[in-house]
């Protein structure tokens, strides 16, 4: 006889809480499709299974399907607080700093005390300033408002769903969110590692930016680490640190960058220059990627 969708969730519950993510995303996965039959009169139930499922993608660092299905949660429930603050990680995890803001903001719309989302808020505020100036507020996405029946929906018990004392933005077993520690304070190390980074001690950074990737892969750590590993000339642990980045996410412009530049060290021109062009494709007008496209052309 098939489990039920409830015990499936717990089960993946179990597995997070023992660090098995990809097994937990699985035992969530075979609960969705079981409820797929029941169309809107299971909406809570699999929003809050979707909401898990990004939690273990957010854990493996697999950030864009984290977003998928915060989005995917968000459709069949708006406003929900974790699968809101899942996304706002996973988009910070990606450098998408704006979109980060603008879900950071949105969860403290629906609950102010949200000290995460205070957090948050405090970080992108400050990366958005560095990177687009004291006008770096015209340049954010619209802010949706977020209704009253959104803000009070959370307070009040949901009499149709399961568990009717536990909100549909919540998971019913908290065991993903035990990772929330976890996953803030490998952002505290990351940053650490980038203020030891503009001091110019880049030994000291890549072994914050280690800590901080074994609570939590990033993209962003990883490509940080190989920047370090470029200006000590570890070229090899270069190499593998951008491809370890663009194994989550294929795109990113600076692991393609950063991966180039090492590869040309090694005088790997023909891998150097895919990754360029690669890049390209993305940032047609990347003047740094030109510039070391002639250099490889030379070489």
């Amino acid at each position: 006889m098939e489990a039920s969708p409830d015990a499936l969730r717990r089960a993946g519950n179990e597995e997070f809480r023992r660090g098995q993510y990809g097994t937990a995303a699985e035992l969530y996965t075979r609960a969705l499709e079981l409820l797929e039959a029941a169309g809107e009169a299971a909406a809570e139930e699999r929003s809050v299974l979707l909401a898990n499922r990004a939690a273990c993608r957010l854990k493996d660092g697999a950030c864009s399907l984290c977003v998928a299905d915060c989005n995917s949660a968000l459709d069949l429930v708006p406003f929900g607080i974790k699968p809101l603050l899942r996304r706002a990680a996973a988009y910070e995890a990606l450098e998408r700093y704006p979109q980060a803001y603008v879900d950071y903001k949105m969860v403290l719309q629906v609950d102010c005390s949200v000290q995460a989302a205070h957090d948050g808020v405090n970080r992108m505020t400050k990366a958005l300033l560095e990177k687009d100036g004291v006008n770096w507020r015209q340049k954010l996405p619209p802010i949706p408002t977020v209704p009253i029946s959104a803000q009070t929906r959370w307070s009040a018990p949901s009499a149709g769903a399961p568990g009717a004392n536990t909100p549909p933005a919540t998971a019913p077993q908290r065991e993903p969110d035990k990772a929330a520690a976890n996953t803030e304070r490998a952002r505290t190390l990351k940053e650490e590692g980038n203020e030891l980074v503009k001091k110019g001690n880049h030994k000291k950074a890549v072994e914050k930016y280690s800590e901080s990737l074994k609570l939590n892969q990033e993209c962003a750590a990883y490509t940080n680490r190989a920047l370090c590993y470029l200006t000590l000339k570890q070229y090899k642990e270069a190499v593998e640190d951008c491809t370890e980045a663009l194994r989550l996410d294929p795109k990113n412009v600076k692991a393609l960058y950063r991966r180039a530049q090492a590869l040309k060290e090694l005088k790997d021109y023909k891998s150097s220059i895919a990754d360029i062009k690669s890049l390209l494709k993305t940032e047609p007008k990347n003047t740094a990627a030109l510039k070391l496209l002639q250099e490889l052309n030379r070489a």
